[in-house]
């Protein structure tokens, strides 16, 4: 059995679209079961687990598009689909589809990170999400490139041999104009 990020779901709590019935008091534990997430599909729990890491991040009731947000609703499918292909790991397409969404969670955080530090500190903190910093530029090393590197390099010693005489001349100048101006 692989662990669930929707197994903290109480099975007894109502389904997102009858929480709020006032009727739903006075109906019977048939009913209530049906209407309970013990019955739901994926989606559902889905919908419910995501509400639930939007509600830990949001700013006021009626903030649906921040940053942090955005970030929470991301979170929660990435972990979907990290269950999904622990159980399915020749899925490439969603495959392709997580690692679409670990970027642009990444562009999110990385915004969040430059903008407002705490507000990314406490989102991190509230979703569990472990922020490593993006690694400085790295280029791929191959053979041609270097030969490239160390041809580059000589030819710029050369130039540099080349123009050694005519700087050595310049700052003689130089020099001898800052002795004339002080005397």
């Amino acid at each position: 059995d692989i662990p669930s990020h929707l197994d903290d779901l109480p099975p007894t709590m109502l389904k997102k679209d009858y929480a709020n019935v006032p009727i739903i008091n006075s109906v019977d534990d048939v009913v209530k079961r049906l209407l309970s997430l013990e019955m739901a599909s994926q989606k559902e729990k889905m919908k419910i687990k995501t509400q639930q890491l939007v509600e830990k991040v949001r700013r006021s009731p009626s903030d649906n598009g921040s940053f942090e947000v955005q970030v929470a609703m991301l979170t929660a499918k990435i972990r979907t689909y990290e269950e999904h292909l622990q159980r399915h790991p020749k899925d490439k397409n969603n495959r392709r589809r997580m690692l679409m969404a670990v970027d642009r969670r990444k562009k999110l955080l990385a915004y969040l990170r430059r903008v407002r530090y705490d507000t990314f500190e406490n989102t991190c903190k509230q979703l569990n999400i472990q922020y490593t910093l993006p690694p400085p530029y790295t280029r791929r090393i191959t053979k041609r490139w270097l030969v490239k590197k160390a041809f580059c390099l000589k030819v710029f010693q050369e130039a540099q041999k080349l123009k050694a005489p005519a700087r050595l001349k310049q700052r003689r100048e130089w020099q001898a104009r800052k002795r004339a101006a002080k005397e």
